[in-house]
């Protein structure tokens, strides 16, 4: 689940402050540059979050890939965090939760990667 707002923007900062959805800042693999992204995602009991991307030409997950920090806001809540790709068992997993979670517009994702972002520190 890429952007549960959808194209709008504004649909997706609503769902970020509603705790729905989180905003995920990268670094560009290409620029450097900061880059945010609203994902779906599923907490888990350690603390973490679990997210998919649904292709593999995902623009954040393949910056996750090229360096794994991030920071992580939902509602009032902002951490750093570092991701871990997931192997296959965690994969369906978190694909699987997500689809739980946001329904039938989650069912495109598993064609990318997943990660579990653990908070840093």
């Amino acid at each position: 689940m890429s952007h549960p707002g959808g194209t709008n923007p504004s649909v997706g900062n609503d769902l970020v402050s509603w705790g729905r959805a989180a905003r995920l800042q990268t670094r560009g693999r290409r620029t450097g540059r900061p880059r945010s992204a609203v994902v779906g995602y599923v907490d888990t009991p350690d603390g973490s979050l679990l997210v998919a991307a649904g292709s593999p030409q995902t623009h954040w997950a393949l910056n996750l890939l090229a360096d794994p920090r991030c920071r992580v806001d939902i509602g009032s809540r902002s951490f750093e965090a570092v991701a871990e790709l997931l192997g296959d068992e965690e994969h369906a997993r978190a694909v699987r939760e997500l689809i739980l979670r946001y329904g039938t517009p989650s069912e495109g994702l598993g064609h990318g990667p997943s990660f579990r972002l653990r908070p840093a520190g």
